[in-house]
């Protein structure tokens, strides 16, 4: 039998004859419980966070985005579109025309992202399906759909027939626009049919109209687009498919994914989940000095005990051992039961939304398995190391 592990148990499960050892031993399984707890909780709520930030993205972006290397746009042909149309791994694509320009209306101006998009575009991306007002452009005609944001800064409604919402892009060429002014950008008379809202900033940065209107109106040609949107098959090899894509193209394009779309967004909601979770192991770690106190007071209360089993033959190793498995049991259950604590408190969270950011909106938290083992195999360790240190105290010249 493993005496070391039978010592550790009965030691855990047996009150010391010290009443101040039981009270340090009780206040360092409560650190170790609250700290599993809290970890985890707010490892889920960062994923919460992360899962609520990317759903912004998620129902704008595309899964891959063709961009060209050079230059604002690139020509394709019906050989290459034929070929995209035909890879297996995607649902459908979408051609795009993106473009800073400058809005007016009733005397107001902005300066927004004219996207122009094709009949395609409502299978690529959730856009056209979170409108707040009025309906989706229809093909080949002069309807937009302007965001929340631009529609609140220019004061503009749906069909109002009053003021003319205008477009005007500089035309293409060398030419000084101070001489003639007027002759010096295309202007076209847009329709607001709807108004979209996803987020803050997506709201001030798009209007969306026909791909044809877009080419008129930034003098492109019919074969001419400065990107290409696709949707994906669930499962698909992005690898592959960016791999293909770039052969159709003969390696003249850049392609994205969703996450490359949005690095900037990524990094820093990883640099916060792990600065976080830096932060709250500090506090485990500090809190587990409790537990090298709590062993080292047993090792001093149970000298006696040590000297006999010493004289039976017991090795230093081993009566070190013993008390390194009793931290680490400590830790075990400790973090087992923050683990459940915690794994209750975020359950409720998801099923009753009893935290609340606003009234509608309740404090997201997700569960995952991830964040169990992230949390468990945290506590393990590092009481594992604060059980070594403890340990340590035991020598042959402390039994001497």
């Amino acid at each position: 039998m493993n005496f070391p592990l039978y010592i550790a148990k009965r030691y855990i499960f047996s009150k010391s004859k010290s009443n101040a050892i039981n009270i340090i031993t009780r206040i360092a399984s409560g650190g170790i419980i609250v700290g599993a707890m809290a970890l985890f909780i707010v490892l889920s709520v960062f994923s919460g966070l992360r899962e609520f930030s990317l759903s912004f993205s998620n129902d704008f972006d595309p899964d891959l985005k063709i961009n060209p290397i050079k230059g604002k746009s690139f020509y394709i042909s019906s050989d290459q579109e034929k070929k995209i149309k035909n890879l297996t791994e995607i649902v459908n694509y979408s051609k795009i025309i993106e473009e800073r320009v400058l809005f007016s209306f009733d005397n107001k101006q902005q300066i927004s992202i004219l996207k122009g998009v094709d009949e395609n575009f409502n299978i690529v991306s959730k856009a056209p399906q979170k409108l707040f007002s009025g309906q989706w452009l229809k093909p080949k005609t002069y309807q937009v759909v302007v965001g929340y944001g631009i529609s609140e800064k220019l004061s503009m409604g749906l069909f109002d027939f009053n003021n003319y919402f205008e477009v005007m892009a500089p035309k293409p060429g060398k030419g000084d626009l101070a001489l003639n002014p007027e002759d010096s950008f295309t202007k076209a008379v847009l329709i607001p049919v709807g108004i979209y809202a996803i987020s803050e900033e997506l709201d001030s940065k798009y209007v969306f109209a026909d791909l044809g209107l877009a080419q008129e109106v930034l003098q492109y040609k019919n074969n001419q687009i400065s990107g290409i949107e696709l949707k994906l098959k669930p499962n698909s090899n992005e690898e592959v498919v960016i791999s293909k894509i770039e052969t159709i193209f003969n390696s003249k394009v850049n392609v994205k994914t969703r996450a490359e779309l949005n690095a900037t967004l990524h990094k820093m909601l990883n640099t916060e989940n792990i600065v976080v979770y830096l932060i709250f192991t500090l506090v485990i770690i500090i809190a587990l000095f409790n537990l090298i106190g709590a062993i080292i007071m047993m090792i001093l209360d149970k000298k006696a005990n040590l000297k006999t089993l010493y004289s039976l033959g017991a090795e230093i190793k081993d009566l070190r051992k013993t008390f390194l498995l009793q931290g680490t049991l400590l830790s075990f259950i400790g973090g087992i039961i923050g683990l459940l604590l915690g794994i209750i408190i975020v359950l409720i969270q998801q099923q009753f939304q009893l935290i609340m950011i606003t009234e509608s909106l309740a404090y997201p938290v997700v569960f995952s398995f991830m964040n169990v083992a992230i949390v468990f195999i945290t506590i393990l360790t590092l009481g594992f190391f604060a059980s070594l240190i403890a340990s340590s105290r035991v020598t042959k010249k402390l039994l001497d």
